[in-house]
């Protein structure tokens, strides 16, 4: 087990070029927010604009449009049941981000298997919150359709529906274990009180900061945004990518705790610009 340190994120996070754009930060892509889940897709979509993302795009119902850009104009967004705007959407998406308030009903399905249809070896999708239950339920149906590389989101319970691995046996072992029945190089954040991330052939990375006060809705979705951001915006490996996202989320998290009883996800995004900032800062 490796410790992940506040290091990393000065690997991870850079100092932009003057000579770049919005189209070199990452094209996302963000699906879900089906009724009654909206703020779900909101929060991601908020954390993945904060985090740096260059374009956000969010596939949602039609009535959470109006008040995603009333609170976030940055991000662009369409009704994700318009069929040919999502296949677009799908071919100009670097990253996929799938689940935050998808649900799962049978479009639920249906968008899932449009999307990992859609996806190549060249993209990322990123499943989370719905999502993972839906695959859970019909493994079989869509295992034979995943071509592109693959993060797994899950908390404790959602795992145990993935993986078969009850949660009081959820060892980075035996999670490691379970990992090899999905795509090679996929990549499981195992949230919980001591949240791992996991990937097949590396060492399981331990985030040992963070705590109760973040115990609140929402919380996950914005930490799949702040995952997004990052893999979409910046280089190296994945794996780096993925784990500075998830210290990133709870480092922020730890230091609103010092005034805050509860930290509330959407805070956690409006800090994420000025502690990324810092990090440049302090490690130049």
């Amino acid at each position: 087990m490796v410790k992940i340190e506040r290091s990393l994120l000065n690997q991870v996070i850079q100092v932009r070029p003057q000579a770049s754009h919005k189209g070199d930060y990452g094209r996302l892509l963000l699906l879900g927010g089906c009724y009654p889940y909206g703020g779900a897709i909101l929060m991601a979509a908020k954390a993945a604009v904060y985090s740096g993302a260059g374009l956000v795009t969010v596939g949602t119902e039609v009535a959470n449009i109006t008040a995603l850009h009333a609170q976030l104009p940055e991000a662009m967004a369409f009704a994700v049941t318009d069929r040919s705007l999502l296949e677009e959407q799908l071919a100009k998406a670097e990253v996929v981000l799938l689940g935050p308030g998808l649900g799962e009903s049978d479009d639920a399905c249906h968008l899932m298997e449009s999307v990992l249809s859609s996806l190549s070896s060249a993209q990322v999708l990123i499943l989370d919150g719905s999502a993972l239950s839906v695959l859970a339920k019909h493994r079989e149906r869509f295992a034979s359709l995943i071509s592109c590389q693959l993060v797994l989101t899950p908390h404790q319970m959602e795992w145990e529906r993935l993986s078969q691995v009850p949660i009081a046996k959820q060892t980075p072992e035996r999670s490691l274990r379970a990992l090899g029945n999905f795509p090679k190089g996929t990549i499981l954040v195992a949230k919980g009180p001591r949240t791992v991330v996991l990937q097949e052939g590396q060492l399981p990375r331990e985030l040992t900061i963070g705590g109760p006060y973040q115990a609140t809705g929402g919380m996950g979705d914005t930490l799949a945004g702040i995952i997004a951001g990052f893999i979409g915006q910046f280089k190296g490996e994945l794996l780096d990518r993925v784990t500075a996202a998830v210290y990133t989320h709870s480092a922020i998290a730890e230091e609103l705790s010092q005034s805050h009883y509860v930290t509330l996800p959407s805070q956690i995004a409006e800090k994420l610009p000025v502690f990324m900032h810092r990090i440049l800062l302090n490690f130049k």
